[in-house]
């Protein structure tokens, strides 16, 4: 990887938490994709969380932090999930702003300029990325994952009153001290809607923004699955039911979420019996 020399003290400091679990095929590329994306316009540093990878990628993570003082390296001696990677990342962020980026490429660095605007401006806490409006390139896979991804979507707004698009989304970019004052809880990928969740009841304000995405097909590598998908039903119910809403209004979200549910259920069962077959 190029090294590039660091911008003049001043400027926005960002924090890229990546977590990487058998990722040593993409890492140092996606290391240097945040670099060039990010790097002239304000200070960087790059967290890698290697959440107990068996193949080379620690190795590779700790190369890069010995060639660009900027990276930071952090390791989990076992396998305990995105979210717990994510959650020791973002507890050692340095920067103004955290974005998330996952280690595999499915999400282009090109776009973290464009989500971190709505902050450095001041009219956002928090920004979402989404690949269901418009955006850039987006590689067409799995029509059932989609139609899970949507309906988990609606579940969610229909509990948190957002009119949100891609609650799944890995890119998610935040002002510091409001994703460090969560507590997060979820170890895998239940941390999207339980983030989701916490941030809209907090009333913080929520930006959304079109981005391209690169997905995989689970023969290159992709990891969520089916278990993955009942489990953001369940975080979706769990972190968003003890907010003490009115009698009337929560009666009308038990509705709407049985229906939802099931459905939810059932896109998710066929999108993993497609997947087997």
């Amino acid at each position: 990887m190029t090294t590039i020399e660091r911008p003049q003290p001043g400027k926005p400091a960002l924090t890229v938490v990546i977590p990487c679990y058998n990722e040593e095929r993409t890492l140092a590329q996606c290391v240097e994709k945040v670099m060039r994306s990010c790097r002239a316009s304000m200070e960087i540093e790059v967290i890698i969380v290697d959440d107990g990878s068996s193949d080379g990628s620690h190795d590779a993570a700790r190369k890069l932090a010995g060639s660009d003082p900027c990276v930071r390296v952090f390791r989990h001696e076992s396998n305990r999930g995105k979210g717990a990677a994510l959650r020791t990342g973002i507890h050692q962020a340095t920067g103004d702003f955290v974005a998330i980026q996952d280690a595999d490429l499915e999400y282009d660095p090109r776009d973290l300029p464009a989500l971190l605007e709505p902050l450095i401006q001041g009219q956002a806490d928090v920004v979402i990325g989404s690949r269901f409006v418009s955006g850039g390139a987006h590689r067409v896979l799995y029509f059932w994952h989609s139609v899970a991804n949507r309906m988990l979507t609606l579940l969610s707004n229909a509990f948190t009153d957002l009119n949100l698009t891609d609650i799944e989304s890995c890119y998610k970019v935040f002002r510091r001290e409001v994703i460090q004052g969560i507590d997060i809880r979820e170890d895998r990928f239940g941390f999207e809607p339980e983030i989701v969740a916490k941030v809209a009841l907090r009333g913080l304000r929520i930006y959304e923004l079109g981005i391209s995405y690169h997905g995989r097909t689970y023969e290159e590598g992709k990891k969520i699955t089916a278990a993955d998908g009942l489990r953001a039903l369940y975080c979706i119910l769990r972190y968003n039911l003890p907010s003490n809403r009115p009698p009337v209004r929560f009666m009308y979200l038990a509705l709407t979420a049985g229906v939802l549910v099931v459905g939810s259920c059932l896109v998710i069962l066929i999108a993993r019996l497609s997947q087997s077959g």
